[in-house]
C-alpha cells in the first residue's frame, strides 16, 4: 500500500468508526462486530487497524472513552469535534474515485498467454463475482429484518454491491465465451507463450 493510499485507507477508516459511533456509543469489540456485518463489504477493517484507530482518533479529540469494564474493556462515544468532522466528510470532501483495477489490467494482457489460460483467468474472475454476489444476497436476507436510517442507507449500498457483483460475474462470463470462441486470426495468438512470440519475430 502506497502512502497516498495509506492516507485515503486511514481517513476513511476513521469517518466509518465515527459513522458507527454516531447510532450510540461501542466498544472496539462491538465495532468490529458491527464491521463484519455491516461494512465489510465496503470497506473491511482488521481489530489491529481498528484499535490503532481508535488511540489516534482518542488523541484528536474525535471520540472519548465513556465507559471502561473488566479486562480493560474500553467503550468509545464520538465528541463533538467527531459529529463536525463527520459531517464535514460527507458534504464537502469529494470521495476517492478509484480508476486503477489489477484485475482489467491483466485482461489487458493475456494475449501473452495461451488461449487456455486466458480462459481459465477470465472463468476464476467469475467465480469470483458469483461468489461474491451470493454472499450479499445472504447479507440481503439476513438483515431484512432491520429499520431504521442506518438500515435503508445500509440496503442503498447493499444493492450497488449487488449490482456491481451480476455485472461483474456477467461480464466475465461473457468474456471467457469471447476467447473460448475466438480464433489464431481474431488476434489471439493461440498456444504461444511469451518466449515464443520473441523467437518468433525472428524467423524469416
Amino acid at each position: 500500500m502506497s502512502t497516498v493510499e495509506g492516507k485515503i485507507f486511514g481517513m476513511s477508516l476513521r469517518h466509518a468508526i465515527l459513522g458507527l459511533l454516531s447510532t450510540g456509543p461501542a466498544s472496539g469489540y462491538d465495532l468490529l462486530k458491527r464491521f463484519e456485518i455491516s461494512l465489510a463489504n465496503v470497506w473491511p477493517a482488521t481489530q489491529s487497524q481498528l484499535y490503532s484507530e481508535l488511540n489516534r482518533m482518542a488523541d484528536a479529540d474525535l471520540v472519548k472513552v465513556a465507559a471502561e469494564g473488566p479486562r480493560g474493556r474500553k467503550e468509545y462515544a464520538i465528541t463533538d469535534a467527531g459529529h463536525e468532522e463527520l459531517r464535514h466528510w460527507l458534504v464537502d470532501v469529494e470521495p476517492e474515485r478509484q480508476r486503477r483495477s489489477d484485475m482489467l489490467l491483466r485482461v489487458f494482457f493475456l494475449n501473452l498467454v495461451v488461449q487456455e489460460d486466458a480462459v481459465a483467468y477470465l472463468h476464476k474472475q467469475a467465480d469470483h463475482s458469483a461468489k461474491q454476489h451470493n454472499d450479499l444476497v445472504a447479507l440481503k436476507e439476513a438483515l431484512a429484518d432491520e429499520d431504521g436510517n442506518l438500515a435503508v442507507y445500509g440496503r442503498i449500498a447493499l444493492e450497488w454491491g449487488l449490482r456491481f457483483s451480476a455485472m461483474s460475474r456477467d461480464w466475465a462470463e461473457w468474456a471467457e465465451t469471447v476467447v473460448r470462441e475466438a480464433r489464431m486470426d481474431d488476434g489471439l495468438d493461440v498456444g504461444l507463450d511469451v518466449t515464443d512470440k520473441r523467437d518468433a519475430g525472428h524467423l524469416g
